[in-house]
């Protein structure tokens, strides 16, 4: 009877070994991620601060006036340039 017991007990304790090392195994695993996913969470944070920045940067009036006079050679409106259109006599 003794020996059968020990047998029981034997396999229960290498049972429960086996699912203490599969459970560090995925513990592990998640921490990896777990960091991984950090990582990626700070630099889309920094990609995002950027961006917005970025778009304050382009979207400033003095800028774009900038760029329409030196690459469109575009000039701001006078009224000696302007012509009214009137609607023919009815």
């Amino acid at each position: 009877m003794t020996g059968k017991l020990n047998v029981v007990l034997t396999a229960l304790l290498v049972g429960c070994a086996l699912s203490v090392v599969n459970a560090r195994y995925q513990r592990n695993h998640l921490i990896d991620n777990l960091e991984k996913l950090t990582t990626q969470q700070r630099q889309l944070e920094v990609d995002w601060a950027q961006l917005q920045l970025d778009q304050s940067t382009l979207g400033k009036n003095e800028r774009i006036d900038q760029i329409a006079r030196s690459q469109l050679d575009m000039a701001p409106l006078s009224p000696a340039r302007t012509q009214y259109l009137t609607e023919g006599g009815k």
